[in-house]
């Protein structure tokens, strides 16, 4: 079992930055690869960013490539989104995630993914 739990949101203007953590715990946290997710009011979770267990490979949505930064500590069991020009549209719930994804074309779908937070509110207003 792990209990994943977010913090660090927030509301920021246009062009700022946050940087969310996700502190997991459970002896297999550090063996999971870890994912963001964020779902905006009336549409559907979208995939932000996942990084694998090792933190030797990451992927982003197209619509962050360039402005977030996934990375994680194991030894912290932690891990971080780096959210820099920020944009209103980048304004949802995000959520941390964990599961057993080691196929590339799987880091992007929520299906994989077992385990989940409870979610941060970012806000970035124009």
């Amino acid at each position: 079992q792990v209990q994943l739990v977010e913090s660090g949101g927030g509301l920021v203007q246009a062009g700022g930055s946050l940087r969310l953590s996700c502190a997991a715990s459970g002896r297999t946290a550090s063996a999971y690869a870890m994912g963001w997710f964020r779902q905006a009011p009336g549409k559907e979770r979208e995939f932000v960013t996942a990084i694998s267990w090792s933190g030797g490979a990451t992927y982003y949505a197209d619509s962050v490539k360039g402005r977030f930064t996934i990375s994680r500590d194991n030894a912290e069991n932690t891990v971080y989104l780096q959210m820099n020009s920020l944009k209103p549209e980048d304004t949802a719930t995000y959520y941390c995630a964990a599961g057993p994804v080691h196929e590339r074309n799987h880091y992007s779908r929520s299906y994989y993914y077992d385990y989940w937070g409870q979610g941060t509110q970012v806000t970035v207003s124009s």
